[in-house]
């Protein structure tokens, strides 16, 4: 999103992203050399797109001046190579334990995020609830996830977004994470019906009784 951004949006929030405390409208008219309306009119577009927001109002000898940070969704859009720190991971793991063993750990990862998701649920108690909740938990993590069913009633989720697709497309073995995190919340056998990673439209997981 930073690169759809204007020149000077950009300059104002690598600004907030310097300052953790926040900067008033002067200090940013004079950071950026720029008119405090024409800041003012940045910061509202900003705060639309929640990037920025109000914080506390610092004192000034006369009339307080009113102080603005960079949100949590503000911080998220600069660059940060995690793809590149995860990837080091699984070379490591797979260096080590080889393939079996580096699906078995993420099977073992997925598997104990996923108790742990299902301890803020503990009131779920039917398939249908559990692939529903799911399907919530994900599209909040990313994944840009719904939930559906079958023809006949089989519920599904389907999901736009990888929050991990390079890291999947070098190591396929990254989607026995996936895979091991919804049977487990979900106590089902999960079929990986379409994968992106594969070259399909959306990842799709249907979700049927064990055994």
């Amino acid at each position: 999103m930073l690169e759809i951004l204007g020149d000077r949006q950009r300059q104002l929030l690598k600004l907030l992203l310097k300052d953790k405390s926040g900067l008033t409208v002067d200090k940013l008219s004079k950071g950026l050399k720029i008119t405090r309306n024409a800041v003012r009119q940045h910061l509202a577009a900003l705060e639309g797109d929640g990037l920025v927001a109000p914080s506390a109002t610092r004192p000034s000898g006369g009339r307080p001046h009113q102080i603005y940070v960079l949100t949590e969704k503000g911080k998220e859009i600069f660059p940060r190579h995690y793809s590149w720190l995860a990837q080091l991971v699984v070379e490591s793991i797979r260096r080590e334990h080889g393939t079996e063993g580096l699906g078995k750990r993420l099977n073992a990862i997925g598997s104990e995020v996923a108790k742990q998701l299902r301890s803020q649920y503990p009131a779920l108690k039917t398939r249908k609830q559990k692939v529903e909740r799911l399907a919530e938990v994900m599209d909040r993590l990313g994944y840009d996830a719904r939930n559906a069913t079958t023809s006949g009633g089989t519920p599904v989720i389907e999901a736009d977004n990888c929050v991990y697709h390079s890291l999947a497309m070098k190591n396929p073995e990254i989607c026995r994470l996936d895979l091991a995190l919804l049977e487990t919340f979900t106590d089902s056998q999960v079929d990986h019906q379409e994968c992106m990673a594969r070259g399909g439209n959306v990842c799709r997981f249907k979700f049927t009784s064990k055994g």
